[in-house]
């Protein structure tokens, strides 16, 4: 009898929490937006620029207690992916909701773990599991009902569109992130790889926003720091760390299923601080997603004769 792939207690809960504190993004950007006259680009470099010295430090720390060092190589992909995820993926994101409600953007982002998965399928012929396909139908069920009277609603608008293709752009390019990092996290420590992606990311936008030559967001008050702040530590540092923990112990696949708990978290979330509606379809789709999240979470093993 041989043992699987199990789906352990300890990595569902560090996944679970990761995706929980990642969905505040969505918040934080829009109260940013609604009480600061700070912009997207200004707000992404904010985010970064506070979070900068903890992934320094990490980056120290996971340095001295790798043995062997990582490869040229490595460090390039791990650069690369790094840029790819929280630099070109979080820039669309922000931009996007610019045009359009939390609730939306959460909508259109949850549309990663299929190109993720679909990835692995094409790319790599890794294979989707029963319980997987399982998991996503009820997720994609879940957050389709949740969310249709709000797309009945904003269906006509430009800027809608607008930023909708942009959040689009974002799920594309965060999917690629997520295959990449699945892999990844399997040849080198967890610590060093986050440490070095959000610093290769933190050098892009940092660069971004140097070369567009608008600094007004360091005069704004305090308030844009208030919430930069928390960008950076509640949506970033503390997720990435234990998103990519989570990576390693469960893999990409079963990560991007689990991530579905994010939009749940964010209905609720701009429905408690934004103001947003909650209506009988969001929380009948509430409880499919959260259906399939324990789903995946389950702990389970897989045997084989």
């Amino acid at each position: 009898m041989k043992i699987s792939s199990p789906i352990t207690l300890g990595g569902f809960l560090i996944t679970l929490l990761g995706a929980v504190m990642f969905s505040t993004k969505a918040i934080f950007v829009k109260l940013a937006f609604r009480y600061t006259p700070v912009d997207a680009v200004s707000l992404l470099a904010l985010r970064m620029l506070l979070s900068m010295p903890f992934y320094l430090l990490a980056a120290w720390i996971a340095y001295r207690r790798t043995s062997p060092p990582i490869t040229r190589r490595q460090f390039v992909y791990i650069c690369a992916m790094g840029l790819m995820g929280y630099y070109i993926s979080s820039l669309f994101d922000f931009l996007g909701l610019q045009y359009i409600s939390a609730g939306l953007e959460r909508l259109i982002l949850f549309l990663y773990p299929t190109f993720a998965i679909l990835i692995n399928l094409v790319l790599f012929k890794q294979k989707i599991a029963k319980l997987q396909r399982q998991a996503l139908v009820l997720t994609y069920a879940g957050i389709l009902l949740a969310f249709a009277s709000e797309l009945h609603i904003t269906s006509g608008s430009t800027t809608v569109i607008w930023g909708s293709f942009l959040v689009f752009l974002c799920a594309v390019t965060y999917s690629i992130y997520i295959v990449g990092t699945g892999r990844l996290v399997q040849q080198v420590p967890v610590n060093l790889f986050t440490s070095y992606a959000m610093l290769a990311a933190t050098v892009g936008i940092l660069l971004h926003f140097s070369l567009r030559g608008r600094f007004d967001v360091f005069t704004m008050g305090p308030f844009v720091w208030v919430f930069g702040l928390l960008l950076a530590l509640i949506a970033t540092v503390i997720p990435s760390f234990l998103l990519n923990t989570g990576m390693k112990r469960l893999g990409s696949n079963n990560v991007a299923i689990i991530l579905a708990i994010g939009p749940v978290s964010t209905i609720l979330q701009a429905y408690l601080f934004l103001g947003e509606n909650i209506t009988a379809l969001q929380i009948a789709g509430t409880l499919l997603v959260i259906a399939g999240v324990l789903l995946i979470g389950w702990k389970r093993k897989t045997v084989e004769p």
